[in-house]
């Protein structure tokens, strides 16, 4: 009976550990998301894609949400709708975000709706399709193109937030691509303006730190628009990931949301890949 009797009670001892351990992890996740509540976020190329997916996660949590635009106004605007819905505010905000003019303008334009800048996602992206082998083929403005937007574009728009984001203790979290650590992907141009993204990051991450986490996200191939009708080079460079499929946008916008959260973490690339580098 002694034996049964200390049995019960380690059982019970241990049951009230894992019990309280779970709920405190509970509590702590609660008390994260509370945190986020009011807070506002401006992302580029907010309303398809990853930005979209990120633009609606962001909303569940509280988040006032700028969904920056160059082109895909009618994409904003029904992403926006989408956000209203989840019980923030929100706004649409047309602007290239290669031009340096344009950059500043919207941080301000931003500030003045809402008062402040918490949280700066840099998803915006471009490229231009040529195959690797093909030297002949990338041209002097396929480079301009994907480093103006894929670059400095990114670092114009951080340093515009710079002060915002330093006075909030807000964030930066760069939307980059497994291309800029594999040197594969839609171009030799786009590959290599990914990984300066990365370097900019992390230069970016000493230079605003304590104040502003600055991190980064890697994904391989998402299942958006950029690749509707691209087969082949989805197979390409998504075949055999261990995982057995490609990326969705929610994939990516889960660990933006994740980084925004984590108080912690700066300097960091998160390869979301499936595996695929595993293998490479």
């Amino acid at each position: 009976m002694h034996s049964e009797t200390a049995l019960i009670i380690i059982f019970g001892a241990v049951y009230f550990l894992l019990a309280g351990g779970i709920i405190r992890r509970y509590l702590i996740k609660e008390e994260k998301d509370m945190e986020q509540k009011g807070k506002v976020a401006l992302i580029t190329g907010g309303g398809t894609g990853i930005g979209k997916a990120t633009s609606l996660m962001l909303a569940k949590l509280g988040i006032n949400v700028v969904i920056n635009y160059s082109k895909s106004v009618k994409d904003a605007e029904a992403t926006l709708e989408e956000v209203k819905k989840l019980g923030v505010k929100g706004m649409v905000y047309q602007a290239d975000v290669s031009k340096d003019a344009e950059n500043r303008k919207m941080v301000q334009d931003v500030i003045s709706e809402f008062g402040r800048i918490d949280i700066l996602v840099n998803n915006a992206g471009t490229t231009d399709f040529v195959n690797l082998e093909d030297l002949e083929g990338l041209k002097d403005e396929y480079w301009d193109r994907a480093f103006d937007t894929n670059v400095k574009g990114l670092f114009t728009l951080s340093r515009a937030c710079t002060a915002e984001l330093k006075r909030n203790k807000g964030c930066v979290i760069n939307v980059s691509s497994i291309a800029g650590i594999t040197g594969r992907g839609s171009s030799i141009a786009y590959a290599a303006s990914k990984a300066a993204a990365l370097s900019v990051t992390r230069s970016l991450a000493i230079v605003l730190a304590p104040e502003v986490r600055v991190n980064a996200v890697a994904p391989g191939i998402v299942l958006t628009r950029w690749v509707a009708g691209k087969e082949d080079h989805i197979e390409k460079l998504s075949g055999n990931t261990p995982l057995g499929r490609a990326a969705y946008p929610e994939d990516v916008a889960e660990v933006i949301v994740g980084l925004v959260k984590s108080d912690y973490v700066t300097g960091q690339t998160i390869v979301i890949d499936g595996g695929v580098t595993l293998s490479r």
